[in-house]
């Protein structure tokens, strides 16, 4: 059980040496494909209010997220351009996400907010471990579970679909689906998934600050 747990937080490492310096490489080429997608989606999903194309533009955008992660490994195409353009694209695809199904009034401003928080402090995160030690954070699998859950959750309500009766515990426009008004499913992965992807804040924050200080430790 413990060496589970270990694997569920472990990061997903690839060998210095395996990692190549081309540009032009299929997943890089999937990863530009994606960030072309996010404009798309944006412009048929909240000016021209298109549920249906924009979910399948937001849908196409963050499931080829796993597709350019499986062929750059397996197919020895891991880049150092494709190590910084597919974070990249996806928290670019989040934020999209994010203002734009706020925008429509299907998600909380607080959850809104909350995603952005722990962008911004993840960021800093990274550039301090960078600046001051010449080091860079890397990707854990939670962290790549509590944003597929996002994903999810927000392409369900891009589609506004499938809906679920409200739980009816408390009227509240901050907390939909806890009312008694049906909502859709997705705001449930949303609100699991915002809890995992603070829970993998906090974890870097705690890997990025232990090491920051245990380096000052061996320096000293």
């Amino acid at each position: 059980m413990p060496y589970q747990m270990s694997k569920l937080i472990e990061e997903q490492t690839v060998p210095e040496s395996s990692v190549v310096n081309r540009v032009c490489t299929i997943p890089n080429l999937i990863s530009l494909i994606r960030l072309m997608l996010i404009p798309l989606f944006f412009y048929f999903y909240v000016i021209q209010r298109d549920n249906a194309l924009g979910c399948l533009l937001f849908a196409l955008a963050a499931g080829t997220d796993w597709i350019d992660g499986q062929v750059a490994r397996r197919t020895g195409q891991v880049s150092e351009v494709g190590k910084v353009l597919d974070p990249a694209v996806d928290r670019l695809l989040l934020i999209v996400g994010v203002i734009s199904i706020w925008l429509i009034g299907r998600l909380p401003l607080w959850l809104m907010l909350l995603v952005f928080a722990r962008d911004i402090m993840l960021g800093i995160l990274t550039i301090w471990l960078k600046r001051r030690h010449n080091e860079k954070l890397t990707v854990i699998y939670l962290g790549k579970i509590s944003t597929a859950l996002l994903m999810i959750g927000f392409a369900s309500l891009v589609l506004a679909w499938p809906m679920c009766p409200g739980l009816g515990l408390l009227e509240s426009a901050a907390l939909p689906g806890f009312g008694i008004d049906p909502f859709p499913m997705g705001i449930w992965f949303a609100y699991v998934g915002i809890v995992l992807s603070w829970t993998t804040g906090i974890i870097y924050m705690y890997r990025g600050i232990k090491y920051g200080t245990t380096k000052k430790h061996r320096v000293s």
